[in-house]
Order: structure tokens, then sequence, then C-alpha cells
């Protein structure tokens, strides 16, 4: 299975996680939310959004297009430290942070 392939999976199992987690569902953000020059778009959007519409999307942006991936991935400890900070159930917390550790995986070390 090629790194793409692998990746794509990771992708959809974050998504089943965060559906399963009720971290899914909510608002897409308005177009000027996608300009902010923060970390993570921290200033226009929640991370769980921000995980969604932009790391997702990108993520799949680069697997449609057999795209090199980037030099490095270090996404889980801040969706570790978000979830923390919301009071996420602890099963909820732990199963969305392994997806995301997974895809961080993925990504650096290809």
């Amino acid at each position: 299975m090629s790194v793409h392939q692998q990746l794509q999976t990771a992708l959809l199992e974050l998504e089943a996680t965060m559906k399963a987690a009720n971290l899914w569902r909510m608002p897409t953000p308005e177009v000027s939310a996608f300009d902010s020059q923060q970390p993570f778009c921290i200033d226009t959007m929640s991370l769980p959004q921000w995980i969604r519409f932009v790391f997702i999307a990108r993520l799949n942006a680069l697997i449609d297009a057999q795209a090199a991936m980037p030099a490095k991935c270090d996404v889980a400890p801040a969706v570790a430290a978000y979830l923390m900070q919301e009071k996420v159930r602890a099963s909820d917390q732990l199963l969305v942070v392994r997806a995301v550790e997974r895809i961080d995986q993925l990504v650096s070390d290809n």
C-alpha cells in the first residue's frame, strides 16, 4: 500500500473518530477565516474546524495530486491540548489524538 493510500485510510479514520466524538458537525467557516496567518487558523476557527476544513482538505489534495509529503507534521500535541482544555471525554481524546498521531507519523516519515 502506498503512503498516499495509507494517508487516505488514516484521514478516513480521523473523520470517523471525530464523528464518534461529536467533533465533526460544525458550520463551514467564513471564506475570510481561511486567510488567517496564525498556526491552525486559531484566530478565525476552532481547532476541529481547522482539522476538518483545512488539515484534512489539504492532505486530501496532496493525495489527489500524488504530491510529495511535507517535511514534517506535528499536529497531535495541539489536538491533545485543545481536547483537554475543552474537557472532551477522555476516551474520545485518546482516540482522536491517536488518529492524528498516525497521520503525523505517516507524513513525517515519508
